[in-house]
């Protein structure tokens, strides 16, 4: 064996690029993924997540706007609920330096 004999060596990376595996694809589209996802991935980043946040909050916004159409407000917002709820925080002195505790409040309540 000789040490100083060169042996002239042909290098083929991996054919999904640096860093991947020899037995198996890369991750990601493929050239035969479909039209549409190339399109995507080819459009700004930011463009394509505004509309999809935009796409995903109207969607979640349709049940929400189903239930309030049957059932109306809740009853939290009641204005009896929101005296009692007023009146529960004065008793237990809640918030009681710019709150609904503050003699400010009182004042404005009682001229009421």
């Amino acid at each position: 064996f000789n040490a100083t004999t060169m042996v002239k060596v042909w290098y083929e990376p991996p054919p999904y690029g640096p860093g991947t595996a020899l037995n198996r694809p890369s991750y990601g589209h493929q050239a035969g993924g479909t039209q549409l996802i190339q399109q995507l991935s080819r459009r700004p980043s930011g463009l394509l997540i505004a509309g999809a946040c935009v796409t995903f909050t109207a969607l979640a916004y349709i049940p929400v706007m189903i239930r309030e159409a049957r059932q109306g407000l809740p009853f939290t917002l009641s204005p009896e609920y929101q005296a009692a709820q007023r009146a529960y925080m004065r008793y237990h002195n809640m918030n009681p330096i710019f709150g609904i505790s503050s003699r400010e409040a009182r004042a404005a309540d009682e001229a009421h």
